[in-house]
């Protein structure tokens, strides 16, 4: 009988940019597979240096079997930069029916470049990312002006 290589498994976290700390969620998920968790941190925190404090920074773990892992960071979900555009905390409670806030279609295009650099996204066009991003808007409550 042969022996089956173990898969290695993969970790999806929302961590603040720079400020990633052994603390729940990220030390008890890590340290439940064998991984350091202030090693995870450092580099993190080190690799998101370059991004707005506090930002929720989705991230990509794929711990290996021999307890080494890497990561890959992703951009801010489109419903966070959406609010922040438009200066408010929260969506609409009943969005097509209320406006929590207005952005401008050059948001729009900001937002949509920015998710553009994400590996997911490279063989989508900008205009598709554009309509994805003006839907997340209209499902927040938040008014597309041009």
């Amino acid at each position: 009988m042969s022996k089956k290589a173990a898969a290695a498994s993969l970790l999806k976290l929302i961590v603040p940019a720079g400020k990633a700390t052994p603390s729940p969620p990220i030390g008890p998920a890590l340290g439940q597979r064998g991984v350091k968790s202030m090693d995870f941190c450092k580099q993190f925190n080190d690799r998101t240096k370059d991004i707005i404090l506090e930002t929720p920074t989705p991230v990509a773990i794929s711990i290996k079997p021999d307890r080494t892992f890497t990561f890959a960071v992703k951009s801010p979900p489109t419903s966070w930069l959406l609010k922040r555009a438009a200066g408010v905390t929260k969506g609409a409670a009943q969005p097509g029916k209320e406006v929590a806030g207005t952005v401008s279609l050059k948001h729009i295009y900001a937002i949509s470049q920015m998710k553009a650099k994400d590996p997911v996204m490279s063989h989508i066009g900008l205009d598709k990312i554009c309509k994805s991003v003006i839907a997340t808007a209209k499902s927040a409550g938040i008014r597309v002006v041009h």
